[in-house]
């Protein structure tokens, strides 16, 4: 299973950032660095499966393709926030980790105002 090599990539990464850690610290950080790009690396190999499935569902969204669009952003929005902000706590910059996912939820309720307007539109519409 592939979840089991990224686990063990993972917990192989934090086990050697641990061990240079009490060597010398900064390798710590670069250790977590390189293990999570290459998770992230990983993963963009299995992204041909997720296009395909996008494809199909944007194909039967066609008449909502605004909607679409504005589900791939959030989903986006979502995987950046949460990558950044994992990255400045594992820092120790938990502060700034906070701010970015702020940041990113703020970003995602902009982005989805055309959908909570629309949505309230057919509720309005309903009554």
């Amino acid at each position: 299973m592939n979840i089991i090599k990224i686990a063990v990539l993972g917990i192989s990464g934090v086990m050697l950032g641990i061990l240079l850690g009490h060597i010398k610290s900064p390798f710590s950080g670069i250790i977590s660095l390189a293990t999570c790009l290459l998770i992230i690396f990983y993963s963009m190999t299995k992204l041909s499966s997720v296009f395909e499935l996008l494809n199909t569902v944007s194909s039967h969204l066609a008449e909502q393709k605004d909607y679409f669009r504005i589900l791939l952003k959030i989903i986006g929005i979502t995987y950046v926030a949460d990558f950044a902000g994992n990255i400045c706590k594992d820092a120790g910059y938990r502060a700034v980790a906070g701010q970015i996912e702020i940041f990113g939820k703020i970003s995602i309720l902009a982005v989805s105002s055309p959908i909570i307007i629309a949505l309230l539109e057919t509720i309005y519409g309903f009554l």
